[in-house]
């Protein structure tokens, strides 16, 4: 392979929905690129993208993919990006490294859920992007429902650069409106004719060119002058205003395409070439590159995935992690396509490579020659939308499980996993339920464990409604050395303005505070504590121990073992002796008054609620608003958005258990949704009945 220079490099990630035919593209482009002389098929399991076992075995991707190809003395890179939203991490790191992008629409569906999903991207990201209308050849291709449905979602931003000649069985090529030619193609490899334009599509194609002309003048000045003056503009023109026009994110050129059949491949190909951006990388200055994926591959060990920032990466040399000063040594570089790794000694900035056996080659890490400080921000992948717990299902195979989840995610970043010692459970998040049982899958199979995944427990918070008052004495007598403390103390809701007068054992009481201590705690709320003791009832130097006692009793809230927040707390009594006070016993006095407290001051259970977004098809939106209301949400906001209906609402996580899988039910899969917290709220009475009864019951069993 020649080596590269900037300019002469295009970064492309592919998008789109499931089904839309990505990888059948991708396929298509290295046959042109010669990285294959024969190209592979989703059927054969035999595709350059989709070598995984897993996505042989599922037949759609799961991983993004690193491809190349070389064309017309272009080095074409590409992700091939899942197009399912349980995989979406993948298209989140293409968009890090790559320049442009190809949206691919199936010819049979026109814009799905997945397809304005990438459109949303898309545009967030500002990402000049083309479209390939694909799989014209299959027998429900309509040309006109995709032409239609891509004008709703993007409005007078797309223009055809295309039109086919006949869809389905008869599709065989199509009228190219840049060239004004007809391009046909005699078999399913891509061999093609340029002819004249037929005369049944003369008219069609003229004002399909006007359109096209008009659309590129809009972009630079010169251009829109000459158009107002001479009517026209040459094709060289029309490729500098659109290009103006991708990289502002204002057009959105449209192609006509069969990756199975390689149909129009070649055009799309030398459009990108003509119009998407070079990399912006400095090919000067010291050599920086960054990982934006690894894996573990068979006969390889684990692989990293990079893209240079700066400079040339050559073969033999080392690099330093700038976040942490190691050291990694690029013993031999490789160009990649799929599981094919080409050895090179050079890739210059922009190019992407990948090199096997770091140390510590994990995602997201930025590598540069020693002592340059050069640093890049990681890739921000999106917050996962499906949680459950998992366990070992042999206590014994407990570590080894936390082993190989800790090189799943580090394979997959849109993998968590977290032991919480609140709930004492390993919790595992993901995307979707799919995402998860590829992860478990990978368990049974790659590693030999046996698991269980099952509901997580909810994160409840308790906390009161009410004042109380409550006294405990702690007495020990060993034989030794006694332990005695006494202490007397109010709760009330931390909540408006601090109030020091109370009603205590029937008497109106001002309290006076001497000291205070107010604790944010780290699972969220406060503790106010306040020492109101007079007439030395309790030595100063006791105070912290009865804190102490408090907060830990506040781990581990009295109705539900859960954590406690948002109390104040007044210390105004209590009793010492001069012998066995001593720390400990104001601890545990501390503890126990404050339980006892608690339990009288209307104690509330609180439970997380979230913010949900929902997209749906509209002829769904009935189903999904009462799938909510079911789950307890509080239904807000409604929207429309390019043909779909935008729904909004706040709803308990106890309630959000498999929700992905309920909604992708609901809707045939054609809704998305995205989840985030916002705060606590008090349970219903009959759900705060039912958990204590649940919790009492655990308590007894364990008993």
């Amino acid at each position: 392979m020649k080596a590269y220079s900037t300019k002469e490099i295009r970064n492309v990630v592919l998008l789109g929905a499931s089904k839309s035919g990505k990888t059948t593209l991708s396929e298509a482009m290295l046959f042109e690129g010669k990285v294959i002389d024969r190209r592979g098929s989703i059927e054969d399991k035999n595709t350059v993208s989709d070598y995984n076992e897993l996505e042989k075995i599922n037949q759609r991707s799961i991983y993004a993919t690193p491809l190349y190809a070389e064309y017309k003395n272009v080095k074409f890179n590409l992700i091939d990006a899942p197009g399912s939203e349980d995989f979406i991490g993948g298209a989140y790191a293409g968009f890090k490294v790559c320049e442009s992008g190809i949206l691919v629409v199936n010819a049979q569906q026109g814009v799905e859920v997945g397809t304005e999903g990438a459109l949303r991207r898309v545009e967030e990201k500002k990402l000049p992007l083309v479209i390939a209308v694909n799989q014209l050849d299959a027998d429900k291709a309509d040309w006109e429902l995709t032409q239609n449905s891509l004008k709703e979602a993007l409005g007078g931003k797309i223009i055809n650069i295309q039109f086919p000649v006949g869809t389905g069985a008869s599709f065989d090529g199509f009228i190219d409106i840049l060239k004004m030619k007809y391009y046909h193609f005699k078999d399913a490899n891509g061999t093609r004719e340029e002819l004249d334009i037929p005369a049944q599509f003369a008219d069609e194609a003229a004002e399909a060119q006007q359109a096209l002309i008009e659309k590129a003048a809009e972009f630079d000045d010169e251009l829109m002058e000459k158009f107002f003056d001479q009517g026209t503009l040459s094709e060289e023109e029309v490729k500098k205003g659109l290009e103006a026009g991708i990289l502002a994110g204002e057009v959105y050129p449209v192609f006509c395409t069969s990756g199975k059949k390689d149909i129009g491949v070649k055009r799309l190909m030398d459009f990108i070439i003509d119009t998407a951006p070079a990399p912006s990388c400095k090919e000067d200055g010291p050599a920086s590159l960054f990982i934006y994926k690894n894996n573990v591959e068979q006969h390889l060990g684990e692989v990293s995935y990079f893209k240079v920032m700066s400079g040339t990466v050559n073969a033999g040399v080392d690099f330093e992690d700038t976040a942490t000063g190691n050291k990694e040594r690029f013993s031999a570089i490789y160009a990649v396509a799929g599981q094919k790794k080409d050895s090179v000694s050079s890739l210059c900035a922009g190019d992407f490579g990948c090199v096997v056996k770091l140390k510590n080659g994990k995602s997201g890490i930025t590598l540069a020659v020693p002592g340059s400080n050069i640093s890049y921000e990681k890739v921000q992948y999106p917050a996962p939308k499906y949680r459950c717990a998992i366990k070992a299902k042999v206590q014994q195979d407990e570590q080894k499980l936390g082993d190989a989840l800790k090189k799943i995610a580090g394979e997959d970043p849109t993998i968590i996993v977290e032991y919480s010692k609140e709930l004492r459970q390993t919790i595992l998040s993901g995307n979707g339920e799919q995402h998860i049982n590829i992860v478990k899958w990978i368990l049974n199979n790659d590693y030999k464990l046996d698991i269980e995944l099952f509901a997580p427990k909810v994160p409840y918070r308790e906390t009161i409604t009410k004042v109380a008052c409550a006294q405990y004495r702690h007495k020990k007598q060993s034989g030794g050395a006694g332990q005695f403390g006494e202490v007397h103390l109010l709760v009330c809701p931390a909540e408006g303005e601090l109030n020091t007068k109370f009603v205590i054992n029937g008497k109106e009481t001002q309290l006076n505070v001497k000291t205070q201590d107010i604790t944010e705690l780290e699972w969220g709320g406060k503790l106010e504590f306040y020492n109101c003791v007079v007439g030395g009832a309790i030595d100063l130097g006791f105070m912290p121990a009865i804190l102490k006692g408090i907060k830990e009793r506040m781990v581990e809230g009295p109705l539900t073992g859960s954590y406690a927040r948002d109390i104040r707390v007044f210390v105004y009594d209590g009793k010492m002796h001069p012998v066995d006070s001593k720390e400990i016993a104001f601890i545990i006095a501390g503890r126990n008054a404050f339980k006892e407290a608690f339990r009288n001051a209307g104690p509330k259970i609180l439970e997380p609620i979230y913010n949900v977004e929902v997209m749906t098809p509209s002829e769904y939106q009935g189903a999904v608003m009462s799938d909510l209301q079911n789950r307890r949400g509080i239904l807000g906001d409604m929207g429309a958005d390019k043909g779909f209906a935008i729904l909004k609402a706040r709803v308990p996580l106890a309630e959000l258990y498999r929700y992905s899988t309920a909604l992708s039910s609901l809707t045939a899969g054609s809704a998305t949704f995205t989840m985030e917290f916002t705060d606590y709220q008090p349970v219903p009475g009959d759900v705060q009945t039912k958990l204590l009864a649940e919790y009492a019951a655990a308590e007894q069993e364990e008993d």
